[in-house]
């Protein structure tokens, strides 16, 4: 065996990005690399900022000592080939697809409450299922800690929730993948499906792609993301121990996220447009008893203001008065709601004006055989609950539909 370089990759626990960087490596063929795990390592703030450049977040890779960068560059080169002329590896031999077709009869797209129920229940019904889980495995709910609201789940730990479906599908035969699909074609059946290791055919599919933090579109936000700019606070929050930072938003995940920070920072200041809390009762009950957290109402961030190490502060205005001001803070954490995960589909299936999947009451999108579920399609609720109800329906009929193609008896209405 000829030469193959030393790739490390800097991860943590709970974090998504960090799964999906390992994704896109197995998907390449590529298990052998050395991973460190900061969580609760001193000192990894500042080895992290020194070999990236001042970047204070994770995933981090490196190749050969170089600097690739987060889970959004590996999956670049692994989607240009470069990754795989890096290890000397042929296209075929990295598992790309050609030649080698997965065929299923339902494709899940989406990891989240609505892809696992809807593959407990595809799988259920003995259909050849296989769910690809995309950037985040356990869609928004791996992004969070703890969930209070899901009917007869007490234990309150989302990331067991997220366990415990899998493992129910996984116990009827569907198949679960570190997957991130790149392109879809619904002109014709059986469906064709490309991912960064893959090329699938699937008699149907159920799109549960979820949805994706919003950004706020300010001045300095993207300048400084990995560097004192988040919008993940299990993911970022170790960076920040006895650091002061401030939270932007005032709906759960704002709140709840602010709460996690609690365990690292020295204070946490929730930063909200309105004169109050839009979280669960609950939740805010347990923020505002927090001796850590702090809040400025009815006020609005208008920049991001930061050096070359960094951000350093916000600038505030005052949403009655105008007032604007400067406001110091180590890190920045943004929860100001989603946007769909629907750019995919974009001219292949008929979406809002917002860009939310247009499914009717069963469903189903305006391409036969393909089924839309939880907030790809959901503006309103946006519930794990709701979500994981949404992707059963849409396995039951995306059985009813592969029946009534195959000629076979369809299953009851309950």
């Amino acid at each position: 065996m000829g030469y193959m370089p030393h790739l490390k990759i800097y991860t943590t626990n709970f974090c998504s990005y960090c799964d999906r960087a390992k994704a896109i490596l197995k998907s390449k063929g590529i298990t052998d690399y050395e991973e460190m795990n900061i969580a609760g390592r001193e000192g990894m703030r500042e080895e992290i900022a020194r070999l990236t450049g001042g970047r204070w977040d994770v995933p981090q890779v490196f190749i050969d000592g170089a600097y690739i960068g987060d889970d959004d560059a590996l999956a670049d080169l692994a989607h240009s080939g470069e990754l795989e002329r890096m290890f000397g590896m042929n296209e075929n031999s990295s598992g790309n697809g050609k030649g080698n077709v997965d065929r299923r009869d339902v494709l899940i797209i989406g990891s989240g409450p609505a892809g696992l129920a809807a593959a407990l229940y595809a799988a259920r019904a003995q259909l050849n299922t296989l769910v690809l889980t995309g950037k985040e495995i356990g869609g928004q709910l791996s992004l969070t800690l703890d969930i209070e609201n899901y009917p007869g789940f007490k234990d309150g730990h989302a990331g067991n929730l997220i366990q415990d479906m899998q493992e129910q599908a996984k116990r009827f035969g569907a198949a679960i993948e570190m997957g991130y699909v790149t392109e879809v074609d619904f002109s014709q059946r059986p469906f064709r499906i490309k991912t960064y290791g893959s090329e699938i055919e699937a008699q149907s599919v159920i799109v549960a792609t979820g949805s994706s933090p919003r950004k706020l579109e300010i001045p300095g936000e993207l300048d400084y993301v990995g560097r004192g700019v988040s919008y993940c606070a299990t993911c970022d929050g170790f960076f920040f121990k006895d650091k002061e930072v401030v939270v932007v938003g005032g709906g759960d995940a704002a709140v709840e996220e602010g709460l996690f920070l609690t365990r690292f920072a020295k204070t946490v200041t929730i930063i909200h447009r309105r004169d109050r809390l839009r979280a669960n009762p609950s939740i805010q009950a347990r923020a505002l008893d927090n001796p850590k957290m702090k809040f400025l109402w009815d006020t609005v961030v208008t920049a991001v203001l930061g050096n070359d190490k960094g951000a350093y502060g916000v600038r505030l205005k005052d949403v009655k008065t105008g007032a604007e001001r400067e406001f110091k803070t180590d890190g920045v954490f943004i929860f100001v709601g989603h946007l769909p995960n629907t750019t995919l589909f974009e001219g292949k299936l008929q979406m809002d004006d917002k860009g939310y999947l247009i499914a009717d009451k069963r469903q189903h999108t305006d391409v036969e055989g393909v089924f839309a579920a939880g907030d790809v399609q959901d503006h309103v609720y946006r519930q794990a609950i709701t979500a994981a109800g949404t992707g059963a329906a849409a396995a039951i009929e995306a059985e009813r539909f592969l029946a009534e193609m195959a000629g076979k008896a369809q299953p009851a209405a309950v």
